[in-house]
């Protein structure tokens, strides 16, 4: 079978009580795009609101040439997200002893599980910590953890209080943290020790404290910052009242957790008496919920913000037909909480459903390479969603070790990150799936929040590598360079006409970015920064960035961000970065470095190159290439032909028109000094 045949809904899906037939589909998207207000109202009855939503939903600008852009969903409706995924869940719902999350530690024999019940009690103590600390409602709290479950407990502890978490990657760097830290101007930090990832040590309080010190450097002092304990739980757990806390089975005796009296505070210690009962703060659906960085062309992250009731309704909607949830599935998000992945289809949104979930703190190949297969065969899992990354590791070893395990269990299989190529599509679909799981490719991006092209299992024929159609109230188009859109088989800009409830509202403090990143190329749209391709059938293809970003292993990556790390070097003058296919990541990046004059490229300065790009921004956006570049193919205006710089870390000697280029010289001299690179 090839990438261009269409696979058929399964059987056993097309039965499902939530996702439609292909005919209900149509009929419920065309409402949806004609009468939002009708169809995402509906949906909204099915929340606990303080003040109730009232017409129409809607009200937004999408042109910035009429004005601010603006879109509000519901506003003037009150309500609490931590309510509705939690207290909701126990008390209308019965839901109380059913478990929320499995964890899964990064040692096999490290595991526990915490239920609706036990979680909605400690999200309330440490919502009154929080509270203890002076946190408010509107201030900015700042969690940087391992994918622990106390990560949920503090992300929800500040919705329940009307806090605006801002959660940052445990694998980016100090610099990183601190850049975060002081646009969203946090009132506090949440951290651990420490934590394994496979066999390696992290030592996060120490990332943390460097973290800290440039924030204090830089005049913004952060007063407190409270510490879980995750690799010395042993320490706290005799007295068993700790559930969601499994002592550690790897004992580090080496990891040495410096300690600032004035600033830390043990996370135990505040918790241990604080109350299991705290009085949610009543929000407007407009309120800010969460702020997430995301890589921004100009190299300075954005903090993309989401909102409480839109950002509720839509992930709990797209969870509930994307993965037809049913109420004894198990399901598994591979994502790391400190992606929108993780917020959005591992937390939030399951939750909302009363879904149980696996969390994962692990390596995919850790301590062996069949680790996911004997995860899902350990909790049953039914629905699994992880990366086309993940997917091509996996498939380097081939079919045995997924073999070993049933996977009996499995009835959904999703991926989410970046485009997935036909080859590890089918891989997915025929060995792991044995044929009989469909596959749900969906593609959407931290600033939509949800999913808006995608597959719905049962109901949408699919095709391996398309996002297929899009979700509920979302309207896409494709645009050629001058604006106009292009109808049936087409490929150029994929923009949305109209937005959905979970749209981003804006960039936190500098809405005037929002509106030039997202809407002023194209006015009266929202540009996704993506190719996009419609083919015959109407089915959705996602071409890659248009932009100067790139996609490794499903995370966006700025080049303007990497190449100033590597002009921080002494030894570099002029530094440029490019996306290059990856066999595994997708995508890596491919560094050009032109040196100051009386400095050598060597072996040894590559490897410093590479060590500044991870200390300055963390270890994803580790160069796979760094070469010596004595000069880069510029125009006369002096801009960097980047066109030209893919060309040559591919070795693809078809450059196109180079006619603007100031020095042709360069470009032979560049193809010389190439690196062996693997495709």
């Amino acid at each position: 079978m090839s990438s261009a045949d269409v696979y058929p809904p399964a059987p056993e899906v097309s039965a499902a009580a939530h996702v439609p037939s292909f005919e209900k589909y149509e009929e419920m998207y065309k409402k949806s795009v004609q009468e939002p207000s009708e169809f995402w109202g509906e949906i909204a009855n099915d929340f606990y609101w303080r003040v109730p939503p009232t017409r129409p939903l809607l009200k937004y600008n999408f042109d910035v040439t009429k004005g601010k852009i603006y879109i509000e969903w519901m506003k003037g409706a009150v309500t609490n997200i931590c309510y509705n995924v939690l207290d909701r869940n126990v008390q209308e719902k019965k839901l109380g002893d059913k478990v929320a999350f499995y964890w899964e530690g990064n040692e096999p024999e490290d595991s526990t599980s915490i239920t609706y019940a036990e979680l909605l009690k400690k999200v309330c103590q440490f919502a009154n910590v929080l509270r203890d600390q002076g946190i408010k409602k509107g201030d900015r709290v700042s969690i940087y953890m391992p994918m622990v479950i106390e990560l949920v407990v503090a992300m929800l502890a500040c919705a329940r209080i009307g806090a605006i978490h801002s959660i940052v990657f445990a694998g980016f760097s100090a610099e990183s943290l601190c850049e975060r830290i002081l646009d969203s101007h946090c009132s506090l930090l949440i951290t651990a020790d420490g934590f394994f990832r496979g066999d390696k040590l992290i030592n996060l309080k120490q990332i943390a404290d460097e973290a800290l010190k440039k924030c204090a450097e830089k005049n913004y002092p952060l007063k407190k910052c409270i510490v879980l304990k995750h690799l010395g739980r042993d320490d706290i757990n005799c007295d068993g009242t700790s559930k969601s806390s499994p002592p550690c089975k790897r004992i580090c005796q080496t990891l040495q957790t410096t300690w600032n009296p004035s600033v830390d505070l043990w996370w135990h210690e505040l918790v241990k008496n604080a109350s299991t009962e705290c009085e949610p703060e009543w929000c407007d659906a407009e309120d800010a919920l969460f702020i997430l960085y995301t890589s921004g062309s100009t190299g300075k992250p954005k903090g993309v913000v989401h909102s409480v009731g839109g950002y509720m309704i839509f992930t709990a909607t797209t969870f509930k037909y994307v993965f037809d949830y049913h109420h004894d599935d198990i399901y598994w998000c591979t994502a790391d909480i400190g992606w929108i992945t993780g917020h959005s289809y591992l937390t939030y949104g399951p939750l909302a459903n009363g879904a149980s979930s696996v969390l994962f703190e692990g390596l995919p190949i850790y301590p062996d390479i069949s680790r996911m297969w004997q995860i899902i065969d350990k909790y049953s899992v039914s629905k699994f969603y992880t990366a086309p990354t993940a997917i091509r590791l996996l498939m380097k070893f081939g079919e045995e070790p997924v073999k070993r395990y049933s996977r009996k269990s499995l009835k959904i299989l999703g991926t989410v990150g970046e485009p997935i190529n036909p080859e590890a599509w089918l891989w997915y679909y025929n060995v792991v799936g044995e044929k009989r799981c469909p596959i749900v490719d969906t593609f959407w991006q931290t600033e939509t929040g949800g999913h808006v092209l995608t597959p719905l299992p049962g109901a949408t024929p699919t095709k391996p590598g398309s996002a297929t159609f899009p979700f509920f109230g979302v309207v896409p188009a494709i645009l050629n360079e001058s604006g106009e859109e292009l109808e049936g088989e087409a490929e150029g800009y994929l923009v949305f006409k109209q937005p959905w409830p979970a749209i981003m509202r804006t960039v936190y403090g500098n809405h005037e970015r929002f509106e030039a990143t997202y809407f002023k190329k194209f006015p009266g749209y929202y540009v996704t920064g993506d190719g996009c391709k419609r083919d015959k059938d109407g089915y959705y293809w996602i071409t890659g960035r248009i932009d100067d970003m790139l996609n490794v292993s499903g995370h966006l990556l700025s080049t303007a961000e990497v190449e100033s790390a590597l002009i921080e070097h002494s030894s570099v003058a002029e530094a440029a970065a490019v996306s290059h296919p990856h066999p595994v990541k997708g995508e890596c990046l491919y560094c050009f470095v032109t040196l100051c004059d009386g400095h050598e490229f060597t072996g040894s300065l590559s490897d410093q190159l590479k060590k500044l790009v991870r200390e300055k921004i963390g270890p994803i956006a580790t160069p796979d290439y760094i070469q010596n570049a004595p000069g880069l193919p510029k125009t006369r205006s002096g801009k960097i032909m980047r066109r030209v710089l893919r060309k040559i870390a591919k070795n693809d000697q078809e450059l196109g028109d180079i006619s603007t280029l100031a020095d042709t010289t360069v470009i032979q001299q560049l193809f010389q000094n190439r690196c062996k690179t693997i495709q």
